[in-house]
């Protein structure tokens, strides 16, 4: 039996396994002769990269026949249940974390409440031992876990997954999570800064047709998740997004955690809202503290909210003008306050952006609130695993 990409005659690499996979899995079950149509590859090659996907449990056969008047024809389908994917979604204070099939349907979830300023190893271990325990719950082995995918609240150097001088994360510099991870979870592990899987998780269940998407987190800190091509664009180092950092005029020289002064974050963000209604002589430790006296009615935290909301969509202003999103989407804890903050980045949005930068432009809340994160870990972890080449190389692997 042939596995992997091989050549057909007249030259060229002809599609693997991994291709037959990648088409499958819009849910659309196919017979033979329809992938044979769409690959261009003979129907005797079709069928033995149909046998690899169905000896790993990629795909299975489907309920579903298709007759053309003689015998029906047998059509596969992708099975959603071939693995399991782990991940978790960890902020400044708090964890969710999800058990998820291939489709992104979420088999079980736990949240609770974490300081990431515990350190690596402690908050980790923690991790490993939930996801034991939501195993066990759900009834699965750890054999069956595929990957885990993990988003943490700081910069993340993506090919290494190791976090980069992270400004709330004490001890966390440079430690080895995918290593630390994987040798306790026996599968790989993907790291990347929590924003970028919210914009993932988004995209994914929210706005899949969006070719051109951000995802602006508003919480603790304030960060961008950049979809450009229906990809996640994340720069040279994993840097893209970090609009938190730009320096905005109302700031003037209030001090920002990164250790510069005038940045977005150091007047926008949820601790520094919380702090300004504190200057007021209002109870407010942070960004939910803020929702909650928006949604007791305070007009002083209305007033601050709306504030922050011009002050980001002033920046976003230039961002719209620059890379032309067709959707900004709004999420962390302070889009819980709703339309108060959404209404301040519209204002600034609409005033200062280019007409034709904004004649289809949408600006929305999340629709998958705190659950953006987890649902994105997952997307990261299932668009590794089934991408094609990885598909190919597991298969020829296998088979030697």
């Amino acid at each position: 039996m042939t596995h992997g990409t091989v050549s057909e005659p007249g030259g060229g690499a002809a599609p693997g396994a991994g291709a037959l996979l990648a088409i499958l899995r819009d849910g659309q079950a196919r017979t033979r002769a329809e992938l044979a149509q769409l690959t261009g590859l003979a129907r005797s090659t079709v069928s033995q990269r149909l046998d690899v996907l169905i000896d790993h449990k990629w795909i299975v056969p489907s309920r579903d026949t298709v007759s053309s008047g003689g015998r029906p024809a047998t059509a596969f389908a992708f099975n959603r249940g071939a693995r399991i994917v782990l991940s978790a979604d960890l902020g400044a204070t708090h964890a969710r974390l999800a058990v998820t099939d291939l489709g992104m349907a979420v088999l079980a979830e736990r949240a609770a409440e974490l300081p990431i300023e515990r350190g690596p190893e402690p908050t980790l271990s923690w991790l490993v031992t939930a996801f034991e325990e939501m195993l066990a719950e759900a009834g699965y082995p750890l054999s069956q876990v595929c990957g885990v995918g993990l988003g943490l609240p700081g910069p993340v150097e993506h090919v290494t997954g190791r976090p980069v001088n992270p400004p709330i994360m004490p001890g966390w510099d440079a430690f080895p999570v995918p290593e630390w991870l994987g040798a306790r979870l026996a599968a790989p592990v993907l790291v990347d800064n929590d924003v970028n899987i919210m914009a993932l998780g988004e995209h994914w269940i929210a706005s899949p047709e969006v070719d051109h998407l951000l995802f602006v987190k508003i919480g603790t800190g304030i960060g961008c998740g950049v979809i450009a091509d229906r990809r996640l664009h994340r720069g040279a180092q994993g840097a893209a997004g970090d609009v938190g950092h730009i320096r905005v005029g109302t700031a003037g020289d209030a001090l920002c955690r990164c250790g510069n002064t005038g940045c977005l974050e150091a007047v926008a963000s949820g601790a520094a809202m919380a702090a300004r209604l504190r200057e007021a002589g209002i109870d407010a430790a942070g960004s939910r503290d803020v929702v909650r006296l928006i949604r007791g009615g305070s007009a002083q935290a209305a007033q601050v909210i709306r504030q922050a909301g011009r002050d980001i969509g002033g920046v976003l202003a230039a961002i719209v003008n620059f890379f032309n999103p067709s959707v900004i989407v709004v999420g962390g804890d302070i889009a819980e306050a709703g339309e108060h903050v959404l209404a301040g980045v519209r204002e600034a949005i609409y005033s200062r952006s280019l007409p034709l930068a904004t004649q289809h432009l949408t600006i929305r809340a999340s629709e998958l609130g705190d659950r953006a994160g987890v649902i994105g870990a997952a997307v990261m972890v299932v668009e590794h695993v089934l991408a094609p080449g990885t598909v190919d190389q597991a298969v020829t692997l296998a088979a030697h």
